[in-house]
């Protein structure tokens, strides 16, 4: 009986066993580090929580502004706060102070001010808003004494039970107040196109000029020659009762289009005039004899 040739393997075959080792690793792979699918949604664990930027909160919004003033505001003091004597604070609580009794016992408090304090008739403490102005999570006292001279703006924290009055500034009449986070803006109209922004912001002592700058708001100025009686209200030229010197817009009746030769000169916009040349005779037959 003749032996049997042994089998031979094709060029380039894979052995049975070597192809179902490849399946097991893939498929392991695939479990392990999951379907590589575009757009998949993954647990990545609890999101960061998200702090909302602050925003401007006025205060006193519900006073009415004043005319723009004509002069800038001064800037703020700069000597080393000093506790208001003779005031403590029960409690803990700077809300349950008298802003008035602060303001009669703060001597830095000019005469001025007092007369407010007093039977002034154009004189006004504002009721005092409280914000946290130091970041030290505590309100601050924040109040405005209004005078015929002058305006001006107090802050005062509460370190123990004595009061610190950390900014005192001149404002002018027509300002706006607000604060972003701990920090104060105040804004001043300067003039009637210009807006002036103070920032202050608490350096550990006392509330700071961090930076103050000028915007632009409104209508922008005019930049052309005065407006008077003897010049019109745009270019400048003499002021006449024709219609072209009124605001409104000029309507022309436009002209029939005519064609005009190369070269030709460009008709005149007025109306044709009638020819004043007489027509030439009729020439008539000569009568026959």
């Amino acid at each position: 009986m003749a032996a049997t040739p042994p089998s031979r393997r094709r060029p380039g075959a894979v052995p049975v066993a070597t192809l179902a080792g490849l399946v097991v690793v893939l498929a392991l792979a695939a479990l392990a580090f999951g379907p590589a699918t575009p757009g998949e949604l993954r647990d990545q664990g609890p999101a960061e929580a998200v702090t909302p930027p602050p925003v401007p909160r006025p205060l006193w919004p519900q006073l009415p502004t004043s005319p723009p003033p004509a002069t800038p505001a001064a800037g703020a003091t700069q000597e080393p706060p000093q506790p208001v004597p003779d005031v403590t604070v029960p409690g803990h609580d700077i809300t349950a102070v008298d802003v008035r009794t602060v303001l009669a016992k703060d001597p830095t408090v000019g005469p001025e001010e007092r007369q407010a304090l007093g039977t002034c008739a154009d004189c006004e403490v504002r009721a005092p808003e409280f914000r946290d102005v130091t970041g030290d999570g505590q309100p601050e006292l924040i109040s405005v004494v209004v005078t015929p001279g002058r305006v001006v703006l107090h802050v005062y924290t509460l370190v123990g039970d004595r009061l610190l009055p950390v900014l005192q500034v001149p404002v002018q009449p027509a300002f706006s107040a607000a604060t972003i986070g701990p920090d104060l803006w105040l804004y001043e109209p300067t003039s009637a196109y210009v807006q002036t922004s103070s920032h202050y912001q608490w350096d550990g002592a006392r509330l700071a000029l961090k930076e103050r700058r000028d915007e632009g708001v409104g209508v922008l100025p005019p930049t052309g020659p005065p407006t008077g009686p003897a010049t019109g209200p745009d270019t400048g030229r003499a002021a006449t009762a024709t219609p072209e010197a009124s605001p409104g817009p000029v309507r022309r009746t436009p002209l029939a289009p005519q064609p005009a030769a190369p070269g030709a000169a460009v008709p005149s916009p007025r109306g044709a005039r009638p020819s004043t040349v007489p027509s030439a005779p009729a020439v008539l037959p000569e009568a026959k004899r």
